[in-house]
């Protein structure tokens, strides 16, 4: 019987991970086919993940909070971090993981980071700042209101608000300034232009969590000289533990075919 497999968010019309599952589910002969929809709600997603027949499904802005919150249980780093990208169904039940972490940590394991500064508080923030707290990295945490800063504060990090940004990090020279916030979809700025132009002239690194098409974070981040990473590889590098937890199936023989159908998408 074919397994259904899917991707909820909103947007979700820019996301590749269909085409980078559905390849390698072909290519691993599974029977499967993994699909992608619009939630305009997270407010009876439990309801309609069991109405579509879905083994497994992978969640997006900006529900990776909510839906851990319908999880009947969760497992490993997503405990700590309280936001899940990746679901099963397991006897009637949902299990919640969070495989973003990772993601994100491979695309910069070896660029030597021992400080950094995350815009933004949700879900993907919480994620980054948590797999960062485990390399002993330092982190700073900014967001526009204190409303959401609280998880980061009981975890011990430092943490301010933007409009005070600037005397919070003034003594701080960064090696990577992430954009975890969803400015870059309005196509919009995360912080004021001078206060952004003050904090990549102490930095080294930008790293947008989009992907699909230069956003205005990174071109301001390349015209003052800093090296540029956006998302398209933190999508891959979450969906091939992904797609093992949906199939049971070893991450190495994943890969290489994820890999494949990447690099074709991206032009490298």
């Amino acid at each position: 019987m074919m397994k259904l497999f899917a991707v909820f968010g909103n947007p979700i019309a820019h996301s590749k991970s269909p085409i980078l599952h559905n390849y390698t589910l072909y290519k691993l002969k599974i029977d499967a086919r993994y699909s992608r929809y619009l939630l305009d709600s997270s407010k009876d997603f439990r309801e309609l993940f069991f109405l579509l027949g879905l083994s497994g499904a992978n969640i997006t802005l900006p529900y990776k909070e909510d839906v851990a919150n319908i999880c009947d249980e969760i497992c490993g780093i997503a405990q700590k971090i309280g936001a899940v990208n990746t679901i099963i169904k397991k006897d009637n039940k949902i299990i919640g993981y969070n495989t973003d972490a990772i993601g994100f940590y491979k695309n910069i394991e070896s660029k030597n980071i021992k400080n950094a500064l995350i815009l933004g508080a949700g879900g993907s923030a919480k994620a980054i700042a948590m797999i960062l707290k485990e390399k002993n990295i330092n982190v700073i945490i900014s967001n526009r209101s204190k409303k959401n800063l609280s998880f980061f504060d009981e975890k011990g990090f430092e943490t301010c608000i933007n409009d005070e940004i600037l005397e919070c990090t003034k003594k701080i020279e960064f090696d990577i300034i992430i954009n975890a916030t969803s400015s870059s979809i309005n196509n919009t700025l995360p912080l004021q232009k001078d206060s952004l132009e003050s904090l990549f002239e102490r930095s080294k690194i930008a790293f947008d969590l989009m992907y699909g098409k230069e956003c205005i974070f990174l071109e301001f981040a390349k015209i003052k000289g800093l090296d540029t990473i956006n998302g398209s590889k933190m999508l891959l590098y979450q969906a091939i533990p992904a797609l093992s937890i949906f199939t049971n199936i070893d991450e190495t023989k994943i890969k290489p075919h994820m890999e494949y159908i990447y690099n074709i998408i991206n032009h490298d």
